[in-house]
């Protein structure tokens, strides 16, 4: 057994990427400056995206668009079961309705065909996830939007650095990010909404700020202008330059943290092949690049007798962390009763809904944690 807990998760923060923030500190301006006008233009380049919009959460972000697209009571928002909480819960805090609609079994990610069986004039939004690091199948789902002119808003909490057919997710369209410590990178908390729609981007930045008619940080002024009124009710959920700062240093290192996830994963990969109870989710055939951001196995419970929950505590119990990606939002309790889906209507979300955990997998691993992961495992498995 190990002799040090080995984590689900860990953030990779260098020492210098410490003196940068401990610098902002310094600066006497810690809040939302020119650090995050900084952020904004290195994730532009980043992604190829017209706009990008700092906020405190990739929640944030929701609850800013929902309001700035005017979602209202009696609307319906399609999204898949299989993912966090965060967007049926601003979706039911408007007063609107989220629609689950069933994953593929092995990417876990939904597909054209489901979204566009789950359209009623009620439709508003599409918001499908990246999962886990794989890729939508967007032309498909891009073309289903486009005929029955309903917005889509792509969730890439996993999938920054991810690229579908040689295009960076986040280049087109409107697409969330996530900045929570386990993401390919991080800002303590926070979150990104990009887009290359102007007028919504104006709006985003307006909300995100009181409502004023300007950014909390306004370019032009260096600072914030005097003049600035309120134009409309808005939130408070401009992100400080202490967090701007890290996400800039982070992201000049996301692609070799990147490759160092798919290091990780090809060796996962080559030695879960020897272990029939336990499969990684499948790769999808269309063209893509993976950003690796969880490595998500499923657990073979009908053959070894072992619930998924009791295998994660047997692992914990030998120093070898986990988590949990997802419990289907379906199945949760205020979602049982105030959006009640069949019995079996969502077969595959359920049935990786039972199985599934993600095992320890971030940036700084070494092989020989991975060795310790599997060997953990298997001895497991061979009680």
């Amino acid at each position: 057994m190990r002799e040090t807990f080995l984590p689900f998760s860990k953030p990779s923060i260098q020492e210098w990427e410490i003196s940068e923030v401990a610098n902002v500190l310094r600066s006497g301006w810690i809040t939302t400056g020119p650090k995050n006008a900084e952020f904004e233009k290195a994730f532009c380049a980043y992604t190829g995206a017209k706009h990008a919009i700092p906020l405190t959460s990739e929640t944030t972000v929701m609850e800013v668009l929902f309001r700035a697209l005017g979602l209202k009571p009696g609307d319906e928002v399609i999204t898949p079961s299989m993912t966090w909480v965060s967007l049926p819960n601003v979706v039911s805090l408007y007063g609107a309705k989220p629609v689950f609609v069933d994953c593929d079994r092995d990417t876990l990610m939904i597909t054209a065909e489901a979204i566009e069986a789950a359209i009623t004039p009620r439709t508003k939004a599409i918001v499908p996830v990246h999962f886990a690091g794989g890729v939508l199948e967007l032309d498909k789902i891009r073309a289903v939007a486009a005929k029955h002119n309903v917005v889509l808003i792509e969730d890439a909490a996993h999938a920054l650095g991810a690229e579908f057919k040689g295009e960076r997710i986040g280049k087109h369209g409107h697409v969330m990010f996530s900045f929570h410590p386990i993401k390919n990178i991080t800002t303590g908390e926070g979150g990104m909404f990009a887009t290359d729609d102007a007028a919504l981007a104006d709006r985003v930045r307006s909300l995100k700020f009181h409502g004023l008619g300007v950014d909390a940080y306004d370019r032009q002024t260096m600072g914030r202008a005097p003049q600035a009124q309120v134009v409309e009710p808005g939130f408070k959920f401009n992100m400080p330059d202490m967090q701007a700062v890290l996400g800039i240093t982070q992201l000049t290192r996301v692609d070799r943290m990147n490759a160092e996830r798919g290091h990780l994963a090809a060796l996962y990969r080559e030695r879960l092949a020897n272990i029939p109870e336990l499969t990684p989710l499948a790769q999808p055939a269309y063209e893509y690049k993976d950003s690796y951001h969880l490595m998500v196995v499923r657990l073979d419970i009908d053959k070894t007798g072992i619930t998924r929950d009791d295998f994660m505590s047997e692992l914990k119990k030998r120093n070898i962390g986990t988590g949990l990606h997802f419990r289907c939002v379906h199945g949760q309790k205020y979602y049982r009763e105030a959006c009640p889906v069949p019995a079996g209507a969502l077969p595959n979300t359920e049935w990786n809904s039972e199985r599934i955990f993600s095992l320890p997998f971030f940036p700084g691993m070494s092989d020989a944690d991975v060795d310790d992961v599997i060997d953990t495992c298997k001895e497991i498995l061979a009680k």
